[in-house]
């Protein structure tokens, strides 16, 4: 497995149709949009779930999001009025869209960290539902467009 298999994936996935769309609204439900990528990556792979897995992944990503990802997500996000009249604001702010993404990318370097010896076994494969359950708001059917590209991914082969 080199470094990058979740990485490449979620770039590939992310690009599909839909599915910007759909983790931007899942992103405004409360989920996280590389938490619901791994979740996929996993999903699609054959891993088994279980909620010692899926606690292990929860936690990293809380942590994470809240302490890099959200605070540059809110500062940039907070710059969008004044940007658009500012300039040097406007260009400092891409800068701070692109330390975002970095985090992001980090993050998504530590969940295939945290599940790179996991491995395709028997059991329940369901991230995506497991990862939804007890959110409210209808996401099942913007789940259903990310587990669709995942799948696309899995047939193209760019999950190995």
């Amino acid at each position: 497995m080199n470094n990058d298999d979740l990485w490449n994936f979620a770039l590939a996935c992310y690009a599909k149709p839909g599915v910007e769309s759909a983790c931007l609204d899942l992103q405004a439900l409360g989920f996280d949009v590389c938490l619901l990528l791994a979740c996929s990556w996993l999903e699609i792979r054959g891993v088994r779930h279980d909620t010692q897995r899926m606690e292990q992944l929860n936690q990293l990503s809380l942590d994470w999001q809240g302490t890099v990802v959200i605070p540059l997500r809110s500062l940039r996000n907070e710059w969008r009025e004044r940007a658009a009249t500012d300039t040097a604001l406007a260009d400092f702010r891409k800068r701070v869209k692109t330390l975002e993404l970095d985090a992001e990318r980090i993050q998504l370097d530590r969940l295939q960290l945290t599940a790179q010896h996991w491995r395709k076994e028997g059991g329940a494969h369901d991230w995506l539902d497991q990862l939804g359950a007890g959110v409210e708001g209808d996401h099942c059917a913007l789940l259903d467009v990310l587990r669709r590209a995942a799948s696309a991914q899995l047939d193209a082969g760019v999950e190995d």
